[in-house]
């Protein structure tokens, strides 16, 4: 054993979940097994996209940590890598709606940090979706980060950068994680026998950007749904018949989406006091509002980025290159539509789509935004 209490010499013979968790991310693999290897330090942020592996790669990491500072490393390696955990000395903290709540981080982390492990000599906190903490959360957890007791090791889980604080990400080793390509994410899910032909799988890999969640989604009937308004809206900006706000019924797709989420976490939240946490009735309210107003945000993103995909695919065919077309699957389609339709023109189309995207950003009016966009889209096309 080393001074600190962990045995290295077992650490070497790498965990099978630590392996396949990350079997598409060679960068994160050499990079957590070298920390493995030597003395782990007390901060990582594992940084990528969502569906890369950071959730599977953490719990395995967390899992090696603790068997090697435990008397019995197999039976300390199983507990670990159950999801969720019985094993005392790993803290996993997710948010129950958009933004974590303040107190939890302090509570089960902060201050938790400061107590001894209950089993071997390492405790392990991970913090699923980092960027979703409030900076008071953020600014509170700096001390944390700067000087952690010794046996204690913090992993933080983001896939928006942006949103982590400067002087938080600083303190930590970063381990990145690379989108997954879209052949691996189209053999995944090929092995997972959804109601999906392989043309509709084949297209959904390519428009999910790696991340192997929103593939999932668009396979499902709220995807579904989104690209076919997507498609409908482009097909109105293409005709000249803007007139009817098509862009509407992206709108209301979203909304929907956010109003599904924001029930369900009210719900869960509401389960969650009964069973003792403490949260007022307005922590469930503003809890449950904030993850529908995200829910509601990213699948209005994601309707942006598909009007814009088949735009790209509509040029891409117009310039000759079938072979980069992401809706692979809508290939009959983008023909059709595509006759006597200008390259430069919907290369173009698709950069207006993700200039008003960013400008969301901005809190201008999401429908406004949209209206300006798809009637410049219009006079685009009719130029």
């Amino acid at each position: 054993m080393s001074a600190a209490g962990i045995d290295h010499t077992g650490v070497g013979r790498k965990s099978e979940a630590l392996l396949e968790a990350t079997e598409h991310q060679p960068r994160a693999r050499v990079a957590l097994n070298a920390a493995l290897a030597a003395e782990p330090s007390h901060a990582y942020l594992f940084s990528g996209p969502r569906g890369s592996g950071k959730r599977a790669a953490a719990r395995s990491f967390a899992a090696e940590i603790l068997a090697a500072a435990a008397a019995d490393p197999e039976d300390a390696r199983r507990r670990a890598l159950l999801d969720p955990s019985p094993h005392p000395d790993l803290v996993w903290l997710a948010p129950a709606g958009a933004q974590h709540m303040v107190e939890e981080v302090r509570e089960r982390v902060i201050r938790a940090s400061a107590y001894r492990p209950f089993e071997g000599a390492r405790r392990v906190f991970v913090i699923e979706a980092a960027e979703a903490m409030r900076d008071e959360s953020q600014n509170a957890l700096l001390k944390t980060l700067e000087e952690p007791p010794g046996f204690v090791h913090l992993v933080l889980l983001s896939s928006e950068g942006e949103g982590l604080l400067e002087t938080v990400a600083s303190r930590c080793q970063t381990i990145e994680f690379a989108p997954l390509p879209a052949e691996v994410l189209e053999e995944e899910l090929a092995g997972e026998r959804l109601d999906a032909a392989p043309e509709e799988i084949a297209g959904a890999a390519r428009l999910a950007a790696g991340d192997l969640e929103r593939a999932r989604l668009l396979l499902g009937d709220r995807g579904r749904e989104l690209r076919a308004e997507a498609e409908r809206c482009v097909a109105a900006a293409i005709a000249g018949e803007c007139a009817g706000a098509p862009w509407k019924a992206l709108l209301d797709r979203a909304q929907d989406a956010g109003a599904d989420v924001e029930a369900a976490t009210g719900e869960a939240l509401e389960e969650e006091a009964k069973a003792g946490i403490k949260r007022s009735a307005k922590d469930i309210a503003d809890g449950a509002k904030r993850a529908g107003r995200r829910r509601r945000t990213e699948i209005l993103e994601l309707g942006f980025e598909l009007c814009a995909a088949w735009l790209r695919d509509l040029a891409a065919l117009a310039a000759g290159a079938e072979e980069v077309v992401f809706n692979r699957d809508r290939l009959e389609q983008l023909r059709a539509q595509v006759q006597d339709l200008d390259a430069a023109a919907a290369r173009g189309g698709a950069e207006l789509v993700q200039e008003t995207r960013r400008g969301l950003e901005l809190n201008v009016s999401e429908e406004l935004a949209l209206e300006a966009l798809f009637f410049r889209l219009e006079r685009l096309f009719a130029g």
